[in-house]
């Protein structure tokens, strides 16, 4: 079964670093026709992940973009699938983050 919220595009079937999911629904609320769906990936723990939370958008993949999150001591990876190009989607993250 999968589990899915924000008008089925945030996949949510194990966990979400702390912070990080409001952000990513405040991203897919802010632009519902620009960005299909988001994966939440691998949690890793990670020394330099400490503050407040950063994600920074990396490698484009087949249907949009890899970004990686981090918070509290840990990265996780997220698949964007989006046809924003990767200035359009930072800018789309960093509203997100200081709404």
């Amino acid at each position: 079964m999968r589990l899915r919220k924000v008008q089925g595009k945030l996949k949510v079937e194990h966990s979400i670093l702390d912070g990080v999911r409001a952000i990513l629904e405040r991203l897919l609320l802010d632009n519902p026709a620009a960005i299909r769906s988001v994966i939440p990936g691998v949690i890793r723990p990670v020394r330099d992940a400490r503050g407040e939370v950063k994600i920074r958008v990396t490698v484009p993949t087949t249907n949009g973009w890899k970004a990686i999150a981090l918070s509290a001591g840990a990265r996780q990876e997220l698949f964007i699938s989006t046809d924003l190009s990767k200035e359009q989607l930072e800018q789309a993250l960093r509203q997100a983050v200081f709404r």
